[in-house]
């Protein structure tokens, strides 16, 4: 087996060893906030080659039984519906995926913090399903002043006013569905009640990026600037830490500009505050797993790259405002990056232009490129996928693979019966014919073994696709980006 970038077996057993060494240093029980993902984690897969997309999970599953889930959810973000951009479910659905998962692998997910409770009806029901699911809700509330107003906060009619939640594993996890939701604050609450019971809690956070051991500019610290331009996230050298240490570290401005105000709460609650700065908060092992460096910045330079195409559909599709586009620009001059290196893009273009049709290119990891363009057969990335596949498998590009007695049915249910605007075949619908006819045509399943290419491929659109082939394509493994327009200027990308 080759060896990757990114050493994973390394990166759990040190993580693993780190987080349960900051559960001794407090005594009984640790609170660790947990920054972004736990699994499906694609980003930091894309910039560690070696990292798997669930390894976070893999390292809590390795001491499941010291480990709780606490998931906090924002009521607003209840009531409003809010969607994540990239799963594109509710907030709400979030949660209750998250609950699913991790009890799936054998986590165990004690209870559901709603944050900024009110009293509105679909924040009640939604904690009466989790209730009689099994999942433990509790109550905290908006803190005026939060978090400057420390004698507020530390009292009974600020943290002491949320509901205590009541745990029993000595490692308590605190996620959440997305940004906003209020983890910190809930660790905080935790540390006031637990402190006041006389348990010995303590607090720690995890988050993967930025890498506090990498220098500043390091390209995996640019690519999480370049990632998270909605936040406006800007990483920094942590004053706090090179003041009392005297070394550099690399942390990123929220929690840099909020940490005097959480060492003042901490020393209402301790009487000492545990930690100088906010890297020494932090639990994060993954920057000493990085066994080949510059094979691990080719890959943040594709990634960055990816991201200024992200950006811009964000900008054209409404999420982000205009200087978005700027901001990571500026982070491609500070990579020293040009979008020119996807080579995907350039072949795409070409295509959409002599066929006048909307295209997608695939490179391969060899950089073959293949393309595909609509017909009236085939949407474009259904098209690609077949091309490339044919490729791999060594077929005749214009051998077919799929027969009229398979693709025939198809479209006539399509038009006649799910009444759609045309008859045109989707990537996972030519994938699923395919594997029909894998049964007996050789060359099919000749064809279908070579799927487990496509992962970690690059690919580019001339237009936006559908969401359909987007998670198509994301599950299959293919990086893919878009021209940020839409075909023939329709709203509705069907």
């Amino acid at each position: 087996m080759a060896k990757t970038p990114f050493n994973n077996e390394k990166y759990l057993k040190i993580q693993r060893a780190n987080i349960l060494n900051r559960v001794s240093e407090f005594g009984d029980k640790l609170y660790l906030e947990f920054g972004g993902k736990l699994f499906d984690d694609y980003h930091a897969s894309r910039v560690l080659p070696g990292f798997k997309s669930d390894s976070k999970l893999q390292m809590l599953l390795g001491i499941k039984d010291k480990v709780e889930m606490v998931i906090v959810v924002n009521a607003n973000d209840i009531i409003s519906n809010k969607v994540r951009n990239d799963t594109l479910i509710t907030y709400q659905e979030e949660v209750e995926r998250l609950i699913d998962t991790y009890r799936e692998v054998g986590l165990y997910v004690s209870s559901v913090v709603i944050s900024f409770y009110n009293d509105n009806a679909s924040i009640n029901n939604f904690m009466t399903k989790l209730n009689n699911n099994g999942i433990a809700t509790y109550r905290h509330y908006k803190i005026n002043g939060y978090p400057q107003n420390i004698p507020l906060i530390v009292s009974e009619e600020g943290l002491g006013r949320n509901e205590y939640i009541k745990t029993t594993k000595p490692i308590v996890v605190v996620t959440a569905p997305g940004p906003g939701s209020g983890k910190m604050a809930t660790c905080l609450s935790q540390l006031y009640h637990e402190n006041k019971n006389g348990v010995h809690a303590g607090y720690a956070k995890y988050e993967t990026f930025p890498v506090w051991n990498l220098p500043l500019n390091h390209p995996v610290n640019l690519a999480y600037e370049a990632a998270t331009i909605d936040l406006n996230d800007v990483n920094m050298i942590d004053p706090f830490h090179l003041e009392k240490y005297g070394t550099l570290a690399v942390n990123y401005n929220r929690d840099v500009e909020v940490f005097p105000l959480l060492k003042n709460i901490f020393e209402h609650i301790y009487g000492a505050s545990p930690y100088f700065s906010p890297t020494d908060m932090g639990v994060n092992m993954v920057g000493f797993a990085i066994d080949d460096d510059e094979k691990v910045k080719k890959a943040c330079y594709r990634e960055i790259v990816r991201r200024y195409y992200q950006t811009r559909k964000n900008v054209y599709l409404g999420r982000l405002p205009e200087s978005s586009i700027e901001k990571v620009e500026i982070v491609l001059n500070k990579a020293q990056v040009s979008i020119d290196m996807r080579k995907s893009v350039k072949a795409c273009l070409k295509v959409a232009e002599e066929t006048g049709e909307p295209s997608l290119a695939i490179e391969l990891p060899n950089g073959k490129i293949i393309t595909g363009h609509r017909s009236d057969l085939f949407g474009a990335c259904a098209a690609a996928i077949l091309n490339t596949l044919k490729h791999l498998a060594k077929i005749d590009k214009n051998m077919y693979l799929l027969m009229p007695v398979v693709l025939k049915p198809m479209q006539e249910l399509k038009m006649e019966f799910l009444h759609r605007s045309n008859a045109r075949l989707r990537a996972e619908e030519v994938l699923l014919a395919l594997s029909i006819q894998a049964k007996t045509n050789p060359l099919a399943e000749l064809a279908l073994k070579q799927l487990k290419k496509l992962d970690g491929c690059e690919a580019h659109a001339s237009t936006l696709l559908s969401e359909v082939d987007l998670q198509t394509l994301t599950r299959l493994g293919i990086r893919v980006t878009e021209e940020p327009i839409s075909y023939k200027k329709k709203l509705y990308n069907k």
